[in-house]
């Protein structure tokens, strides 16, 4: 059983940090949070979410599980305002999920949760190299990048104190250094891998909101993006694989 109320823009927050790698999700809630850990269909990049029940401005749940259609979910944006209140509620047992406001009424049917990708273990591996800079910072350069190569290098210079993205198209190439003044932490340690862009922009538009991201990163390890949702009361995680050039 779960009923809760939560302002459009954190609905919106949720919904989008989710559409950005998958359509369809296991969400999971209990008396304290809701969660949900996902993988996109090719295996190549992971959320991990939570709401803390802070996030809502009212909170009622039992344990337990659904399945969610993440794409009915983004079509009931059109019609909310800003500042709409909206209410969700779904019954022990009920195979939809009621969302309500403004005085519109949506009733959306649940996937069988038995029919969505298994959720993926949580990763254990500890990347050396961490930076902190801004959401719109990251995503300003992924865009930028977009534009000459479908790829891009992620990296930590600690002799030169620098984070540095760089993208080589067949001709073209662009390279944002971020200098320590620039970055709001590093640990600079050293680290570099390859990202495909496909997954970065659809990741960038969603961490372009949040103030600060974290970033972990590798020698041809995955990277991980975390930062905050709901003020603070939701955390969001991405994690990509690298792109291995062959030799």
């Amino acid at each position: 059983m779960l009923k809760a109320t939560i302002t459009a823009d954190i609905f919106r927050d949720t919904v989008d940090a989710l559409s950005a790698l998958v359509t369809e999700c296991r969400l999971h809630f209990s008396e304290t949070e809701v969660w949900a850990r996902a993988v996109d269909t090719a295996n190549v990049a992971m959320i991990i979410l939570s709401l803390k029940k802070e996030a809502f401005s009212q909170y009622e749940a039992t344990t337990g599980e659904i399945g969610l259609d993440i794409a009915k979910l983004k079509n009931t944006y059109s019609m909310m305002g800003k500042a709409s209140d909206i209410r969700l509620e779904h019954p022990d047992g009920a195979n939809k999920i009621e969302v309500t406001f403004e005085g519109y009424h949506y009733s959306i049917t649940l996937l069988d949760s038995n029919t969505i990708k298994k959720d993926p273990n949580a990763p254990g591996i500890q990347l050396p190299g961490q930076v902190t800079i801004s959401g719109s910072e990251l995503n300003n350069v992924i865009k930028s990048a977009a534009i000459v190569s479908d790829k891009i290098w992620f990296a930590i210079d600690p002799d030169n104190k620098e984070f540095v993205l760089y993208a080589e198209g067949d001709s073209d190439n662009i390279k944002r250094s971020f200098s320590a003044g620039e970055v709001i932490a590093c640990n600079w340690q050293q680290a570099k891998s390859l990202f495909s862009i496909d997954y970065l922009k659809d990741m960038g538009k969603v961490m372009s909101h949040a103030e600060k991201v974290t970033i972990d990163l590798g020698a041809d390890h995955p990277i991980k993006f975390s930062f905050e949702i709901a003020g603070g009361n939701g955390q969001v995680e991405y994690l990509l694989a690298p792109r291995i050039e062959a030799d």
